[in-house]
């Protein structure tokens, strides 16, 4: 538990500026998993306990911040603004921090991009974070890496609410609304305006009372050592950066429109002559050339400006000044020999799933049956089956099952693709058995056995 008293639900006065009175209420109770809570109206939150804090950018005020947070006590939240939309990295440029006894901070990374120190500082303690995976890998970036962590979305996922966003969750278990409206700011921006400083701050400023409620939740459905275990998996993983993914032009909107070798040379000369320019700016590559723009320059393979400039997506005054580099990329792409054209990629894994019956029948019938399963087990336990088991992990084993099917074979194969012990023992002895191949039913003319 944490030992910061719980917010108090601020009065009419006090949201128009009259901060004389608090009407003091208790945190709502947690209601059932999944559904919406009983209680009156929540109370909108517009400002900070403490006011909004200007953010921290020299060494001097981060050298008292990390004071401040040592001496601190209980969890610390922990959350990060990054500007995905208008930048090519997904690198943080606004921390924000709150613990009992240390207040709320807002830290600006761009004149400070060593937090270590302040890593060392709390490095003790449980972090709290919404959604980690998505900030952990620019946190690690800054040196904050956490040791303990509590993740809220993901708590809530195992309790069983249908709606997990921050701002639901707040609402739901704690009786406050938060504005969500500047999540999609362009955050790189400087300065930050007082709204988007107030918004970062409100980020952080109930996850503890949040984690708290979850955390009750969880216990009393029996679903903490879960929550443990997931949490776990989240500190030896969640800051490793994205997978990088083979031929990643492949991901463009709209290339399914996209016939032929040849024209998807020029969807990848394309891409790749924007994602370096997205690189060497900065910014996000749909914002250099958008997805719609290459598609359909490589369906007309335009010769010319002229006709390079008719195309949907290139009218733009800075996508005109790139034309040269754009009919350069197809110029390209009309060189390469067959031979270097593209192929269709080597699949790693299971084909896709529609292509099993035809395939291979008996694995796409195990398909059917493990997936019978996981939604069996997931509604008996109130969890969304992805958090139950990865589908990719059932399509795996469904695919290349054990040769031996027990539920030793089972369980090892589960756990050689991540799966938590957990989620191992909810799904085994059912999954084995829908693994095992039953016989073919005799055929319809054949004799009934004598009794």
């Amino acid at each position: 538990m944490t030992d910061e008293p719980p917010l108090r639900r601020r009065t009419a006065a006090s949201r128009t500026g009259n901060d004389t009175h608090h009407e003091p209420s208790a945190r709502p109770e947690p209601s059932d998993a999944g559904t919406e809570p009983t209680g009156g109206e929540s109370v909108p939150l517009t400002a900070p306990r403490e006011g909004t804090p200007e953010p921290v950018a020299t060494p001097d005020q981060l050298a008292e911040v990390v004071a401040r947070f040592a001496a601190g006590t209980g969890p610390v939240a922990l959350d990060a603004e990054r500007a995905s939309g208008y930048r090519y990295s997904q690198r943080a440029y606004l921390v924000q921090l709150r613990r009992q006894g240390a207040g709320t901070v807002l830290i600006d990374p761009l004149p400070l991009p060593d937090l270590s120190t302040l890593d060392a500082a709390i490095a003790e303690s449980e972090w709290v974070l919404h959604a980690a995976n998505q900030d952990l890998p620019c946190l690690a970036e800054l040196g904050l890496r956490p040791r303990q962590l509590f993740d809220t979305e993901l708590a809530a996922r195992l309790a069983g609410f249908e709606r997990v966003g921050l701002a639901a969750l707040t609402e739901q278990l704690l009786g406050f609304s938060l504005e969500k409206h500047h999540s999609a700011a362009d955050w790189s921006s400087r300065p930050l305006p007082e709204s988007w400083l107030t918004y970062a701050a409100l980020d952080v400023e109930l996850l503890t009372d949040l984690r708290d409620a979850l955390d009750a939740e969880l216990s009393r459905q029996g679903k903490s050592a879960w929550a443990a275990e997931e949490f776990a998996a989240l500190v030896n993983s969640g800051d490793r950066p994205p997978r990088v993914r083979a031929d990643p032009w492949r991901r463009t909107s709209g290339i399914h429109r996209v016939r032929g070798a040849r024209a998807q040379a020029r969807v990848r000369s394309l891409w790749y002559a924007r994602d370096q320019i997205a690189a060497r700016r900065d910014a996000a590559p749909g914002r250099v050339l958008p997805d719609s723009a290459i598609v359909a320059a490589a369906e007309l393979d335009p010769k010319d400006e002229k006709t390079l400039l008719t195309l949907p997506g290139f009218g733009g005054r800075s996508v005109r000044r790139l034309a040269r580099t754009w009919l350069t990329a197809l110029d390209d792409a009309r060189q390469l020999p067959d031979d270097a054209l593209p192929v269709t990629p080597t699949v790693e894994g299971p084909p896709p799933p529609h292509r099993w019956a035809e395939r291979d029948p008996a694995a796409a019938a195990r398909l059917t049956r493990s997936r019978e399963v996981v939604l069996r087990v997931a509604g008996e336990h109130h969890l969304p089956p992805e958090n139950l088991i990865s589908p990719d992990t059932i399509r795996r084993v469904a695919w290349q099952p054990p040769e031996e099917i027990t539920e030793h074979t089972v369980a090892e194969a589960l756990r050689s693709h991540h799966a938590r012990d957990w989620q191992i023992t909810l799904l085994l002895p059912a999954l084995a058995q829908a693994l095992t191949t039953p016989p073919p039913p005799p055929p319809p003319d054949s004799p009934t056995p004598p009794a």
